[in-house]
């Protein structure tokens, strides 16, 4: 007898945002289930960071709901989106490490911010994920002595030392040679395979969104454009899916840039 499938951890539902004018989110439906990585792409400007932020709070959307299993976050105060908070990590896309702070403080950080003061336990929890990002030896070097892989390695390791659920990641790869990327898509597999860690991955870096990849969804325009499993992705003939996994401008794009003609 076929088991039913796990309630979803993250879900939201009618999600609208716009900033001024303008529209990001259109009414946004969408449901992560535990264990699973999800990549969401999509062209510059659809909303694939603006969902993200809403996931952890840092947004608030104009309509819609935001869920994090039976708990509706979107109206929860700073206060009681903390405990939430512990079960959600976050990967910014330009790392967003504490320049003035040790690796090994860095990583530590959102320990002592929710309250570990057992220093004894903060060490041995920033070496575990030290050893999980392969960084053991940079513990006492500053951010500035990394590597731009290792930056998003140490950003990494910040992200999962509260044993979050979830992981939300902006572009994961941005900025790095195809080799370190690499090395960031084995460490979101790890974190996947070895811990059971929900990903969502937003990412504009289709050999990353396949590695790690277990389900996509595509936003364009606001709305979800496609979602399905990487094979229906690979098979799409969609013109709007295609163009983008193939990085091809539009006819219409193409079009406005014949005809702005030469200035020079």
């Amino acid at each position: 007898m076929t088991e039913p499938p796990a309630p979803p951890l993250l879900r939201v539902q009618n999600l609208c945002k716009s900033f001024g004018r303008k529209p990001v989110l259109r009414g946004i439906n969408l449901e992560f289930a535990p264990g699973v990585t999800t990549v969401i792409i999509g062209p510059s400007g659809c909303g694939k960071s603006v969902l993200l932020k809403h996931l952890v709070g840092l947004l608030r959307p104009d309509r819609g709901e935001v869920w994090f299993q039976n708990t509706r976050i979107d109206r929860l105060d700073e206060t009681s989106l903390g405990p939430i908070r512990r079960e959600i990590g976050f990967l910014f896309q330009q790392s967003a490490l504490f320049d003035s702070m040790t690796v090994g403080d860095n990583i530590a950080f959102p320990l002592r911010e929710h309250g570990v003061e057992d220093e004894t336990i903060v060490a041995s929890r920033v070496a575990r994920v030290l050893r999980l990002v392969g960084l053991e030896q940079c513990l006492n070097q500053m951010p500035a002595e990394l590597s731009g892989g290792q930056r998003k390695r140490v950003a990494l390791g910040r992200a999962i030392v509260l044993e979050p659920r979830c992981i939300l990641y902006d572009e994961p790869t941005t900025g790095l040679d195809p080799i370190r990327a690499d090395v960031i898509n084995e460490i979101i597999l790890r974190f996947s395979r070895k811990l059971g860690i929900t990903g969502i991955v937003v990412t504009h870096d289709m050999a990353s969104a396949f590695k790690v990849g277990d389900r996509f969804i595509m936003l364009h325009g606001g709305k979800v454009h496609l979602e399905g499993t990487p094979d229906e992705f690979r098979t799409c003939q969609d013109p709007v899916v295609r163009r983008f996994m193939l990085g091809e401008a539009s006819p219409e794009e193409l079009a406005a840039l014949r005809g702005s003609g030469d200035d020079a």
